[in-house]
């Protein structure tokens, strides 16, 4: 098959989105089942041409860069439109735009006050153009700027729909992503530069970064790492995470724990450890350190909260930090298992985000000390809680056990050229945090879902019926529930796309 043959698809599923948007402006504010059938629609679409493209997808060349796209964009400053597709990238690209799909049918009763469902859903497709960009860009410049186009709509998310603090959380939010996104602009330009200025092309640069002296190597490394980490979000970098989570609506929590925070790790091996190998084995015994130090940090955090979202939010920095440690190791076994985090992660947080936000539209509060008895009065959802906390603790035959175990397992054997016992070291750290996330995560159940309901529970059964599961939440929470069984079961599907893309990708650093 000629790879080239449907370069049109990732244009189409990145940005069919924009066409729902340019309809919703034409329509009035008060037609909000419209509104919702537009947006639900251009999501759809844009899902069908991904669902296209992995039937079409040649999974015996994974690791060969597909459906490709090159042509004139910003000719002055040397920037092109290329875009591609390959075994990494794919699943991500395909969740980013699962993730939106099921947010929409989610938002279709769960509209946050102020409730402007025109604003709220037009935000939530520029969201999703800028995140499935970012997966497909192969160009610095085009990389940069759909990730940055996730910026706006994330802070106007949390801004207008958040919590009580929700300004100070969007300020931060914004602020910190966007001097990381400054050191990592200064890192690109410094590879164009460096690279004679000729392209922003990332297989370009891959070619030509063997020219820039290690000590030059080193610094434009850290820029990129900066402006990643702050993403993922890496200690100690995080602290944007708990109060971005916290007050955003249910689905920019969602959003943001599901696709957002994979931009970051994403960065990393798609660009910096291609591109800057050299830079990156310096660099990883540190990036391996952090990881371990968050993962551990992150669980001591969640054993300290008292509000559902706020723990779950502590949470992804400690799973991230898995991610992490198996980026660190520099080897096909951690950078597979990293990808996989990034997947499983992405379904189980997601969940998890989800059953918060609809325990607090029931109850107005996420306190756990005011929560208890959930699983009598909602047992179907008490149930799904359960399951989603099993598989974020790493329970065998779920999917966040694939994540976790072999990211730990890598450090044992890490790249040639690194020290052999500091990454054991870590290694028997990260095990001790797979320990304190059964904690923390088995606390959080048996405070709020078990035991007798809670005074505050009880007042508000007698004040109105507090429903269980409804039609929309099934319909949205049904394919994540199944994904992390089909990927806890079989991981191989999963594992046999990404393998022959990550050994590419580690070509450069041997």
């Amino acid at each position: 098959m000629n790879l080239t043959d449907h370069n049109w698809l990732l244009s189409a599923g990145v940005f069919t989105p924009l066409v729902g948007v340019a309809i919703m402006l034409f329509l009035p504010r008060k037609q909000e089942l419209s509104l919702k059938v537009v947006a639900l629609v251009a999501s759809l679409g844009s899902l069908g041409f991904g669902i296209a493209t992995l039937f079409l997808f040649d999974y015996d060349q994974a690791g060969t860069l597909q459906f490709a796209a090159d042509t004139s964009w910003i000719d002055v400053i040397h920037s092109r439109y290329i875009i591609g597709l390959d075994g990494i990238s794919l699943p991500l690209y395909i969740l980013s735009m699962a993730i939106v799909v099921l947010c929409i049918i989610y938002s279709w009763d769960h509209i946050p006050e102020p409730g402007n469902a025109k604003a709220f859903l037009v935000l939530i497709l520029v969201l999703e153009v800028g995140m499935n960009g970012t997966f497909v860009a192969q160009d610095l410049i085009l990389f940069f700027v759909f990730f940055e186009l996730v910026l706006l709509p994330m802070y106007f998310l949390i801004g207008v729909w958040g919590g009580e603090q929700r300004q100070y959380a969007s300020i931060k939010f914004f602020l910190y992503t966007l001097f990381g996104s400054a050191l990592m602009l200064l890192g690109f330009l410094a590879l164009f530069f460096q690279t004679g200025a000729e392209s922003f092309s990332m297989a370009y640069l891959a070619e030509h970064t063997n020219t820039i002296v290690h000590s030059t190597q080193l610094w434009i490394f850290a820029g990129l790492f900066i402006g990643f980490a702050v993403k993922v979000p890496m200690f100690p970098f995080h602290t944007w995470l708990p109060d971005a989570h916290t007050e955003a609506p249910t689905v920019g929590s969602v959003i943001l724990a599901a696709i957002l925070l994979k931009l970051g790790t994403y960065g990393f091996i798609r660009i910096a450890i291609p591109i800057l190998p050299d830079a990156a084995h310096s660099w990883a015994p540190w990036i391996g350190g952090l990881a371990v130090i968050g993962i551990i940090y992150g669980s001591l955090c969640c054993l300290a909260q008292t509000d559902m979202k706020r723990l779950i939010a502590f949470s992804s920095v400690a799973h991230m930090g898995f991610v992490m440690l198996g980026i660190a190791t520099l080897t096909s076994f951690g950078l597979n298992a990293a990808v996989f985090g990034m997947v499983a992660h992405g379904l189980i947080t997601g969940m998890l985000f989800f059953v918060a936000g609809s325990v607090k539209e029931r109850y107005h509060t996420l306190e756990i000390r005011q929560l208890g008895g959930l699983l009598k009065v909602m047992p179907r959802l008490g149930w799904v809680m359960g399951f989603c906390a099993m598989a974020s603790l790493g329970l065998p035959g779920l999917a966040g056990f694939w994540g976790e175990f072999p990211a730990i397992l890598s450090a044992y054997n890490p790249a040639a050229g690194l020290k052999v016992e500091t990454f054991r070291i870590f290694m028997v750290v990260a095990a001790v945090g797979t320990v304190l996330a059964a904690g923390y995560l088995l606390w959080l159940y048996q405070r709020a879902f078990f035991g007798d309901e809670t005074p505050f529970v009880r007042e508000a059964e007698h004040h109105g019926h507090v429903s269980d599961i409804l039609p929309a939440e099934y319909i949205a929470w049904t394919p994540l529930l199944i994904g992390i069984v089909v990927l806890g079961v079989y991981p191989n599907i999963l594992f046999k796309v990404l393998d022959p893309a990550v050994g590419v990708a580690l070509r450069a650093v041997g």
